[in-house]
């Protein structure tokens, strides 16, 4: 038997559970993700930094640890929720069990609660601030409330430029700018040819310019996407460049808000690997793999300007925006999966014909 520990929510509900991985006290805003298979995935996207995950899937770490399929070097998540871990992880690739790994990364996980009642109350009452504590007689309501998740990108970004360089011939050079990016978007420029050089999310038009590139891509990220006004100023720059661009996730928002679109936060967000989205265009629907709490408003896009290129079959949000001002399309989904489906991978493809 693990060590008791609680997940109290903002609301005052609190569920009893048992610790696995570090310990500590970890307050965060308590998200859920459908996803069956991905956990390593999950656990390494920056895009849930400042934020407490809960598997909707009852078992969790039954492939162990495989550092091969980690989408960065550091752990997004500031705590971990799953109705039960598997304590005997079994797969060739596997390098160790979840509890080691987290206490080695200082991970808070809690296991053994009702993660169906959880989420069926984040699914009704929408995204809420939760804490995992030994003692939650001595959580102050008031202040779990209050909590913000700020600084998210600052936080999540590389603090220094580095190039990827595929492993033959440089077809294309692609200037790709981290909010918290996922390696596998680079995997993907780099095994079409592209030599990527990832930047900081501060960088300019002007540094961008210098950089002689043939394309830009915007990374996925964490947090309020208008809470990144510099970053915002900057794309509009880098926007006036012409130079062709493609944007996923946080990404896809910083460039909706460069153009003066809004965007809002949704009752209890997008992720999982079974979102379907629609593409207005040809009206094919694809199932993609999602991770964002955010949307833009799809009335707040201006005719002329921009129009909407995919929606979601489920609530109609925004998932994808084709711009007419500037030789550029963006996606709230992931098409470079890691985990999930590779139905929309082919919109690469799409950023290397806008390049040509």
């Amino acid at each position: 038997m693990g060590k008791r520990a609680y997940l109290v929510l903002e609301n005052g509900k609190t569920f009893q559970g048992e610790r696995f991985g570090a310990d500590g006290t970890v307050m965060a805003e308590v998200v859920f993700t459908t996803g069956m298979t991905g956990y390593l995935e999950t656990l390494t996207d920056r895009s849930y930094w400042g934020q407490i995950v809960c598997h909707t899937f009852p078992l969790i770490g039954n492939y162990g640890v495989i550092p091969a399929d980690f989408e960065s070097d550091v752990i997004g998540p500031k705590g971990y929720i799953v109705k039960q871990w598997c304590q005997a992880p079994s797969n060739f690739r596997s390098e160790g069990s979840l509890d080691t790994f987290f206490q080695e990364k200082g991970v808070v996980g809690l296991s053994g609660i009702d993660t169906r009642t959880l989420t069926k109350i984040i699914r009704e009452k929408g995204v809420m601030n939760g804490v995992i504590t030994d003692d939650p007689a001595s959580v102050d309501l008031e202040a779990l409330k209050a909590y913000r998740v700020r600084g998210a990108v600052q936080a999540s970004s590389t603090k220094e430029r580095y190039v990827v360089k595929p492993q033959g011939a440089v077809k294309k050079k692609i200037a790709l700018l981290d909010f918290g990016l996922k390696k596998n978007i680079y995997r993907e420029l780099v095994n079409r040819g592209a030599e990527v050089t990832v930047c900081p999310c501060n960088t300019t038009a002007q540094e961008i310019q210098a950089l002689g590139v043939d394309g830009i891509m915007l990374s996925n990220g964490p947090g309020d996407p208008a809470e990144n006004v510099e970053i915002i100023e900057n794309l509009k720059e880098i926007c006036g460049l012409g130079i062709p661009m493609f944007g996923i996730c946080l990404g896809h928002q910083l460039l909706a808000l460069a153009h003066g679109f809004k965007t809002e936060k949704l009752k209890y967000g997008h992720r999982g690997a079974n979102q379907p989205v629609k593409n207005l265009e040809t009206g094919r629907v694809y199932i993609s793999s999602q991770n964002h709490g955010y949307a833009v408003v799809s009335d707040s896009i201006q005719e002329g300007v921009a129009k909407e290129l995919f929606v979601n079959v489920n609530d109609g949000t925004c998932e994808g925006i084709r711009y007419l001002d500037c030789p550029a399309f963006s996606v709230q989904f992931h098409p470079e999966a890691c985990a999930g489906p590779l139905d929309t991978q082919e919109l690469f493809d799409q950023f290397f014909a806008m390049m040509d």
